[in-house]
């Protein structure tokens, strides 16, 4: 999983001249092209990828991408891919999220209960351009600033600034020492609270908030808010098309059966566990699952929610079970391949996270009905998870998040990646600040005219969309 171009058997020296022979072959100025003059059609990807997910769903997906800018770029990690392959790049590769878009960070609870802010999504996760996984950060905060109605001054301010932010870091990883890069992390209690005093008054009540929030989200307001009781026993709600518990799912199948296979998967997911974590584990008792809409470009994967009993039905424990299909990277860089998908997205997340659920794992099986294989991985459906509210964000407030997020990503880039020869292609001037803050403005213009194309693809009928759910 780890790039093989890292900095195995090389010399220090050896490193930077790797970071100066790249930065030769393609000079910082280049990051900032975009190339989108050859056939280009975003609609045209986007209906690939639905024909793998669930038919009744895909609408609820382009409904979801159509209700703004932000929104069509948080689903349209492949078209962004497919554009970043025409682009110039650095060829020091990395692990990569795949889809670091601003929403995709946030605050989570680590295994020693203390909150952590990281990268927290990975389905997109694979080796590639370290630069893919900024210039999608950073594009994300124009997209969000356009959006905010900020001032073409304030957008580049705030673009710079994430970038920066990276750069700067990075420098500061490739002088320490590999265990202390292997550690660092940002804790939001102490960062984000300090933070606080940088923002406007709005924006502070909106962290505390955040803060207290994600320190309540976890199986116990799950149970609260995804469950009822009827006729004595707790059974998921069913808020169709949102939450459909299994046994609506495969109606006319039957339900022992079915749960017959679940447990059988469940033995399975168990066996990719720590052996600690398995014995925790085993003493949930498997009570429900339920399938479960998440996100705006995840929408149609299947996405499972399992409802565990612990010593009694007030110490429940909730898992997700997400469908793991092919990396939208795969096809633009040349990369490993994987026996299974889930495995691939548990791998990269705990390389790229300074701390990373202990429930996560994953699982491979033929479907319950059309007995097609799929890949699955499985983490806790709450564990203190939170993301700020990126439209309510000020200038000052995004520019400061935006810093947050280019520095936990640019941590997660220095475990994997040569840390030292991206630090020596960065430089330590304001080159790279300033094309990728160009690249991210031109691209939040061409994926205004994507949104475009798909609001007149839905009107046109060529694209069937849901939307208000």
């Amino acid at each position: 999983m780890v790039p093989e171009q890292v900095s195995a058997g090389l010399t220090f020296d050896e490193r930077v001249e790797r970071g100066r022979a790249a930065r030769r072959t393609t000079p910082l100025e280049a990051l900032a092209e975009l190339d989108t003059s050859g056939p280009r059609d975003p609609i045209v990807l986007l209906e690939k990828q639905s024909e793998s997910r669930v038919p009744q769903l895909v609408p609820v997906r382009h409904g979801r991408m159509s209700s703004s800018p932000f929104a069509f770029y948080r689903g349209a990690a492949l078209v962004m891919a497919d554009d970043l392959s025409r682009s110039p790049n650095s060829g020091l590769h990395t692990q990569l999220c795949g889809d670091a878009h601003l929403s995709n960070f946030g605050i989570f609870a680590t295994p020693e209960r203390r909150l952590a802010f990281d990268v927290n999504d990975f389905d997109e996760t694979y080796p590639g351009p370290f630069e893919w996984d900024v210039k999608r950060l950073v594009a994300s905060l124009a997209v969000a600033a356009r959006e905010n109605d900020f001032t073409g001054k304030q957008r580049k301010r705030i673009t710079r600034a994430c970038a920066a932010e990276y750069r700067e870091t990075m420098l500061a990883q490739a002088e320490r020492g590999n265990l202390a890069v292997w550690y660092s992390h940002i804790e939001p209690t102490a960062e984000m609270e300090d933070l606080r005093d940088e923002l406007d008054s709005s924006t502070k009540k909106r962290t505390r908030k955040l803060l207290a929030k994600s320190r309540h989200r976890d199986s116990l307001q799950a149970l609260e808010r995804l469950t009822e009781v009827v006729d004595g026993e707790r059974k998921i709600v069913s808020l169709p098309p949102l939450i459909v518990p299994i046994e609506e799912v495969f109606a006319d199948a039957d339900a022992d059966r079915i749960y017959d296979e679940l447990r059988g998967r469940i033995r399975e997911y168990r066996a990719t566990l720590r052996w600690d974590h398995r014995v925790l584990q085993d003493q949930f008792e498997f009570v429900q699952a339920a399938r479960k809409v998440v996100g705006v470009g995840s929408v149609g994967t299947r996405a499972w929610i399992l409802m565990f009993r612990g010593k009694d039905d007030d110490d429940p424990l909730f898992l997700q079970a997400k469908e793991a299909q092919r990396s939208v990277l795969a096809g633009y860089v040349d990369g490993p391949a994987f026996a299974n998908e889930g495995e691939r997205i548990v791998d990269g997340q705990r390389l790229m996270q300074a701390a990373s659920d202990i429930f996560l794992g994953w699982q491979q099986g033929p479907g319950t009905i059309d007995g097609v294989r799929r890949d699955f991985y499985l983490r806790q459906l709450r564990d203190g998870k939170g993301s700020a509210v990126v439209e309510a964000m000020s200038p000052t407030g995004m520019t400061m998040y935006g810093r947050l997020c280019g520095r936990a990503l640019a941590y997660a880039h220095a475990r994997s990646g040569d840390r030292i020869a991206i630090a020596e292609y960065l430089g330590s001037g304001p080159e790279f600040d300033e094309a990728v803050a160009a690249f991210a403005e031109a691209y939040a213009k061409q994926n205004a005219r994507d949104h475009a194309a798909l609001l007149a693809a839905i009107e046109q009928g060529r694209v069937t969309a849901r939307t208000g759910i």
